[in-house]
């Protein structure tokens, strides 16, 4: 089985747990606790396709300083190198603020994880490779350019693009390049309205649909995932969790649909499946589903 190639960010979240909601400007509060964890949609999405013995290349620099000693240190625990040398920059950091709903709100330092140098694409084998996972966050960077480059120089690629919350600030021609390398795309209702400025999934998923002539994920949260893939659309209903906090769900969704589909399920089989990891995921603190809660899983 040929490998995905995950391109992007690993990162330390710095995880703070707070009583309630987020402090009023000039607000004193305590906080439940904090944690620093690995993050990082990049290493994020990798971890949900190991859970699934799928191959794969975490294509993500890690920066100097406190923080990328951090994450080169977890890295090299879990056995995992990325091929990019150390850039000679610091890496950043993710403040994630939990409320005690469990929804999350990030601050993110951006350093040395998220620019990407057009010679370290030379190291990548492509012949290993059928599969690419690429993130708004990295495109939205000064060198976003340089990974598009390497995607239309490689056509055969088959690409999965999740901008998040971005699509709106990126360049709007570098992600016109990337929809006309019929990526499948994966993001949030919210941002798919926001980005159509549909009035209605369908609406929205049809406009992205015949931009990219690809099928459309669109995650909907308690009430399940919604695709769209040129002839069908349909929701598969969510799995019933108690939220303890949402870092990472989108993540190990969109990783576990692309191990899913690697391993021959069809769509809706994969985003069934899908749908169960990142319950599971808002059901433990941090982004990272420890091996013993993926062990416990039943999947289609």
């Amino acid at each position: 089985m040929k490998k995905i190639l995950v391109i992007g960010s690993t990162v330390v979240d710095i995880i703070v747990e707070l009583m309630e909601r987020l402090p009023r400007t000039g607000e004193d509060v305590h906080v439940r606790r904090q944690q620093m964890s690995l993050g990082g949609c990049a290493y994020n999405v990798s971890d949900s396709v190991r859970h699934f013995q799928v191959p794969y290349i975490l294509f993500s620099p890690v920066g100097t300083g406190i923080y990328g000693y951090y994450v080169r240190e977890e890295l090299k625990k879990r056995g995992i190198s990325s091929p990019i040398p150390s850039p000679n920059l610091d890496n950043g950091c993710c403040y994630c603020f939990v409320e005690s709903s469990g929804e999350r709100t990030f601050v993110s330092y951006h350093g040395a994880e998220y620019l990407f140098r057009r010679e370290w694409f030379d190291l990548i084998d492509t012949e290993e490779i059928d599969s690419v996972y690429i993130c708004g966050l990295e495109i939205e960077e000064t060198t976003g350019s340089v990974i598009v480059e390497f995607l239309e120089k490689n056509p055969q690629l088959k690409i999965f693009f999740a901008p998040g919350p971005r699509l709106t600030v990126i360049d709007p021609e570098l992600v016109q390049r990337i929809y006309r390398l019929s990526p499948i795309l994966h993001l949030n209702e919210n941002e798919a309205l926001e980005v159509t400025g549909a009035s209605s999934l369908s609406e929205a998923a049809l406009c992205l649909y015949e931009k990219t002539q690809n099928a459309v994920i669109i995650t909907l949260g308690e009430r399940g995932c919604y695709y769209y893939d040129g002839s069908k659309e349909e929701i598969i209903p969510a799995v019933k969790s108690r939220q303890i906090d949402t870092i990472g769900a989108g993540d190990s969704h969109i990783g576990s649909v692309i191990a899913c589909l690697k391993l021959g399920q069809p769509l809706p089989a994969a985003i069934a499946n899908a749908n169960k990891v990142a319950a599971a995921v808002v059901e433990n603190s941090s982004a990272i589903l420890p091996d013993e809660e993926f062990a416990k899983l039943r999947f289609v």
